[in-house]
């Protein structure tokens, strides 16, 4: 029998695990993103699950399976969706009805008060989305309701709906967006356009996490762009010793890896969410509406600039760094240029030692022939006066014939025992 793999119904399964929500006309939703100040590699799951399960047991609702990431049921007379992400988790209230002053924030009321006080983390964001017919009163309702400086409207899906908003926070701390429907569109159409713009909005505000970080990571860059320079213009210098340029630039080399370290993390997740906010815009397949700007023009004029930016220090801080290892290479290069020059007059000083030592040595020899000469002579010159006295030879013409042979024979001995000894 053929076997499947174990993970092959999990995966399949992982396709549908997160449906959209079915949500007619004349409805209303509030969205809520919640993410802990830190990033996610220290995310308390069970603390998010916890949470939920507290909302969850304030209306009698069933829990989740305890390995979930999605939940979708009933909330009282409102229903909920849950979802957990990479970095934040995610709650959506649907309501089957419309209240009569848009945007009053009501539904966001079915989260209660204590229970968004006990909150494992920040809000990232919160989205009051309204549902209404198309109508020809479309333009007077925006001017109502929106910014007119930074309002975005444009006709998506074939002109099945118009969708609006300005990205501006209201006083309650609410992004605000419109959706009006033509009579044909099906609930589960508009599910999917509430839920994609939902998405982006949170993975904007994803996104632009990374900018303040940018702008501080930039004026840092720039002090130490200014020390890297005049660092590898100072490797020239004589006067200045190599240990205390390496050590400058090991501290500069320190500092560099340090925000590399720190900022990859959230300059990659900035680049995937972005990646994320122009797909979820291009599936919306946006016309002009009223002579307004779309959202993907929006996002072009106000998201992209600091997207750009985030990736500008980016590259700057993996230029740096690299520029700091060209300079370290540099300055082994100078290390070891002063190393052969050192080693070169230690080589000079050793030869000269030597051959002050040869001549010493020499010397020494020398001194050595005549003192053990001086030796050998009054020896030879005692075992030889017996003899000599027979012949009428005094001691000091014995010492005088002996020395020149005893001389020769200690110079012959010693310069044997020398050569030997190489």
């Amino acid at each position: 029998m053929l076997r499947d793999h174990p993970e092959r119904y999990e995966t399949a399964n992982e396709l549908h695990a997160r449906p959209f929500p079915a949500l007619r006309t004349r409805s209303e939703a509030a969205f809520l993103a919640i993410k802990r100040a830190h990033d996610a590699a220290n995310r308390d799951r069970a603390a998010d699950r916890a949470h939920l399960i507290a909302l969850l047991d304030r209306f009698g609702a069933d829990h989740p399976k305890p390995d979930a990431t999605h939940y979708f049921g009933a909330l009282g007379r409102h229903r909920l969706k849950w979802e957990s992400h990479t970095e934040f988790v995610t709650y959506t209230i649907f309501s089957d009805t419309l209240s009569e002053r848009p945007f009053d924030g009501a539904i966001f009321e079915a989260f209660p008060r204590d229970w968004l006080d006990d909150a494992p983390g920040l809000r990232l964001s919160s989205i009051l989305l309204r549902v209404e017919p198309e109508g020809a009163d479309i333009p007077a309702r925006l001017h109502d309701w929106f910014e007119g400086e930074s309002l975005a409207v444009s006709r998506i899906v074939d002109g099945a709906a118009v969708i609006a908003g300005d990205f501006r926070i209201d006083a309650r701390g609410h992004a605000r967006f419109a959706i009006f429907t033509a009579p044909d569109l099906g609930e589960r159409r508009i599910g999917r356009i509430v839920q994609q713009l939902c998405e982006i909005e949170t993975y904007k505000t994803m996104s632009m996490l990374a900018l303040p970080r940018a702008r501080a990571l930039g004026a840092r860059l720039t002090g130490i762009d200014g020390e890297l320079s005049a660092l590898v213009g100072e490797l020239r210098s004589v006067e200045r010793t190599s240990d205390a340029t390496l050590e400058q630039l090991l501290a500069i080399g320190s500092d560099l890896e340090t925000m590399l370290a720190r900022a990859t993390f959230r300059f990659g997740a900035t680049e995937a969410y972005s990646a994320l906010v122009e797909q979820r815009i291009e599936v919306l397949r946006e016309a002009r509406f009223g002579g307004r700007q779309t959202f993907a023009e929006f996002m072009m004029r106000r998201f992209d600039p600091a997207m750009r930016t985030c990736r500008s220090v980016e590259r700057r801080m993996e230029a740096l760094a690299e520029r700091a290892r060209r300079a370290g290479d540099l300055l082994s290069t100078r290390v070891s240029v002063e190393r052969e020059m050192q080693n070169g007059r230690l080589l000079r000083s050793m030869d000269e030692r030597a051959a002050m030592q040869l001549r010493l040595q020499k010397t020494v020899e020398g001194l050595s022939v005549v003192a053990i000469g001086y030796y050998a002579v009054n020896l030879v010159t005692y075992l030889a006066y017996p003899f000599g006295a027979r012949f009428g030879l005094s001691k000091e013409w014995l010492a005088a014939l002996a020395v020149v042979p005893v001389l020769v024979a200690v110079w012959w001995v010693v310069h044997r025992i020398r050569a030997m000894a190489d």
